[in-house]
Parts: structure tokens; C-alpha cells; sequence
């Protein structure tokens, strides 16, 4: 059961919730909205992150699952299996990153470095040289800062989830960016997911 009721509509002022109204019924948004100061930048942010980065949709979910992972947050998870699939996340990816295997010999080179990093970034302050030398192999520098924003991103919608005990659920089907109805940056529809479709990275397929 949530830590927190939703919050009374009667508090939530005219621009957020015409703002919100364009959005799913999202059980993290309302735990959300008790921030009305908040809640549309947290939300824009992630459109940002579905339609304005370099860095490519299956990477973008790579981290967001092993954040999901090293931060426990099982909401996230069940929400980024389908978008994970469907921007060419293979179940048996997905298996290695939640049974920790990073070093997995099935694991591509690219995969292997990203999903180690951003593991690392999740549990301590820095990372190797060693480590940060084998991600710059396969990302720009833009890409890389791109990285460090989405697993902050969602570190803190995970313990928002976590600390708060928010309802698991399935919001978002496979392919639909979470939080894309509304206002805002258009979602990367226009940039596939799989790899080896039209406008994806090919850092995807560790040839960069």
C-alpha cells in the first residue's frame, strides 16, 4: 500500500492539472503531484529523454533496466520491459542484467560497457578510468552525459517508487514512451528503437 494518499485534487493548481490531464492514468504521477512546484519539469524531463537525446533508444534502455535493477525498483522494471523489447532489448539481456551477470560472455561489447557503467554510477561516486576508457570506445562525450542524466533520472524516480511504495503497474504498452501524451518535446517514434532500423546509433551494435 502507498506510503502517501493521492493528493487532493482541490490542491493541485489549474495549469498542472490541465497539464496532467493530457497523461495516462500514472499511479507515480499522482505520488508526484504532491509536488505541484515540481511535477511538470520531472515530467518534461522525461519526454526530453524520449525524443531530444543522441544517445539511442535501445542504450537509453539498457540503463534505464540496470538502474531499475541496482536501485530495486520493480515499478520501473515492469514498466521498461515492453519498451526495452521493442527498441531490441532481448529477453536474454534483459535476464543477464537482472541476475547481475555483467560480464556475461553473451553480452555484446557495447552492452557489456554500458550496462557495467552505469551499474557503477548507480553504486558509488565515481568510476575507473579503466571502466570510463571502455564506455568512450562506443559513446561521444554528448552521449556520455546523456547516460549520467537518464540513470539519475530514474535513481530518483526509483526511490520516489521504492521509499513511497508506489503501485506496480503496467501503464505503457511496448514502443510507447511513458509520459509522451502531453505537452511537450515529441516523442522518438521517428527514431526506432531496434537495432539496425532507421536512425538508430551505431553504437547500438558496438561499431562506433
Amino acid at each position: 500500500m502507498p506510503r502517501l494518499t493521492d493528493p487532493d485534487p482541490r490542491t493541485v493548481p489549474d495549469d498542472v492539472r490541465e497539464f496532467l490531464a493530457f497523461l495516462p492514468p500514472d499511479p507515480l504521477v499522482r505520488m508526484l503531484t504532491h509536488s505541484t512546484g515540481t511535477v511538470k519539469p520531472f515530467i518534461q524531463l522525461a519526454k526530453a529523454q524520449f525524443g531530444s537525446l543522441e544517445l539511442p533508444a535501445r542504450a537509453r534502455e539498457l540503463v534505464i533496466l540496470t538502474v531499475a535493477e541496482y536501485t530495486g525498483c520493480e515499478f520501473v522494471a515492469a514498466q521498461h520491459r515492453p519498451m526495452s523489447a521493442a527498441a531490441g532489448v532481448d529477453e536474454r539481456t534483459r535476464r543477464l542484467i537482472r541476475d547481475r551477470e555483467l560480464d556475461h560472455p553473451d553480452l555484446p561489447a557495447f552492452d557489456r560497457a554500458l550496462i557495467r557503467f552505469t551499474a557503477e554510477v548507480v553504486r558509488r561516486p565515481t568510476v575507473s578510468d579503466e571502466l570510463f576508457d571502455q564506455v568512450r570506445r562506443f559513446l561521444t562525450e554528448r552521449e556520455i552525459v546523456e547516460v549520467l542524466q537518464v540513470a539519475g533520472y530514474y535513481w530518483s524516480f526509483g526511490r520516489v517508487c521504492t521509499v513511497l511504495d508506489v503501485e506496480v503497474t503496467e501503464v505503457y504498452g511496448a514502443g510507447e514512451p511513458p509520459l509522451s501524451d502531453g505537452p511537450g518535446p515529441a516523442p522518438d517514434a521517428a527514431r526506432p528503437g531496434p537495432a539496425g532500423a532507421p536512425g538508430e546509433h551505431r553504437g547500438d551494435t558496438g561499431a562506433h
